[in-house]
């Protein structure tokens, strides 16, 4: 059965800050309710150009996932993803661990290896080049992993180290809470999910999911592991139309906005259009497929759980 869960990527509600949490909440309630089985937010501390920049409120992640755990039952909670260089690996791996004890075991954990230099900048954290995010992004994810698994690990790695690294209380899912890393580098970020992680989230359409999917089943024969085991997972922007001239519209404010290359990464149509897509997107190999709809109230939000749910169970 597919999958679908709901990332929440902004937090410009009009409405005062004091009231910000409470319209969070009814979002991640509609979509709970809807039948999403996840709910994700991005690990950003400014928010995105796209959405505004950095004058538009946001949310840390980690605080506010805890939050919502207390005010949702069933739904999977994580981040779309972690930047690898915001949180030295240990540190994380407690958070997220906590997050599954709060959560009853909903925890996942989401990571990657960071991309928005101009935050790094502004805000103070080292933005190191690509290859060495990717070294240490290595060495987080094999810590994140002793953490869950192990009683008390040690590593001594170039950036990380941990000595005997006891972590009570132990995540409630049994070996840990999901790891799923994002990206879909072909040299090295692929191949890093086929040694460490359950899950990937991997962009583009149909021919470009195809494709990296055969470049990581080739890196999980490289590293003896069955590319079964491997959740295959793609993040996009939904916009559900009620008409051809409205989806038009949408579709030349998301191209103006976001350009002609962004704009492949949305979903855009009228339902039965959506629904086609995402088959599409199922049968290329996605198992869960992962919606952003920044212009949604949780009425919106509610008719796009019960489209996808409905069509795919």
């Amino acid at each position: 059965m597919t999958r679908f869960g709901l990332q929440l990527p902004n937090f410009t509600f009009g409405v005062p800050d004091a009231e910000l949490f409470g319209q969070v909440v009814l979002r991640a309630q509609a979509a709970e309710s809807a039948g999403f089985s996840s709910l994700w937010v991005m690990d950003h501390f400014w928010q995105l150009p796209a959405l505004g920049g950095a004058g538009q409120p946001m949310l840390e992640g980690y605080a506010l996932l805890a939050a919502l755990a207390a005010q949702t039952r069933t739904v999977k909670l994580g981040t779309l993803v972690t930047g690898v260089t915001y949180r030295n690996p240990a540190l994380l791996a407690k958070i997220v661990t906590t997050l599954d004890v709060i959560s009853g075991g909903r925890a996942v954990l989401g990571i990657g290896a960071a991309w928005h230099d101009a935050e790094h900048e502004a805000l103070g954290f080292d933005f190191p080049p690509a290859g060495e995010r990717l070294d240490r992004l290595e060495e987080a994810l094999q810590i994140c992993r002793a953490m869950f698994r192990e009683e008390s690990p040690t590593f001594d790695g170039r950036y990380y180290r941990i000595h005997g690294a006891t972590n009570l209380p132990r995540p409630l899912q049994p070996g840990g809470p999901q790891i799923l890393v994002g990206g879909g580098g072909e040299r090295r970020t692929l191949r890093l999910v086929a040694q460490y992680a359950d899950a990937c989230n991997i962009s583009g359409d149909v021919a470009a999911i195809r494709h990296k999917l055969q470049v990581l089943h080739r890196h999980c024969q490289d590293v003896g592991r069955d590319p079964a085991e491997v959740t295959v997972t793609q993040l996009s922007s939904l916009f559900v139309t009620s008409s051809a001239d409205e989806t038009r519209q949408v579709r030349d404010f998301v191209t103006g906005a976001a350009g002609p290359e962004a704009a492949r990464g949305f979903t855009i149509g009228e339902p039965d259009d959506v629904v086609a897509h995402v088959a599409e997107l199922v049968g290329a190999g996605v198992d869960e497929l992962y919606f952003n709809m920044p212009l949604a109230d949780p009425e919106g939000i509610t008719q796009a759980g019960k489209l996808l749910t409905s069509s795919f169970t």
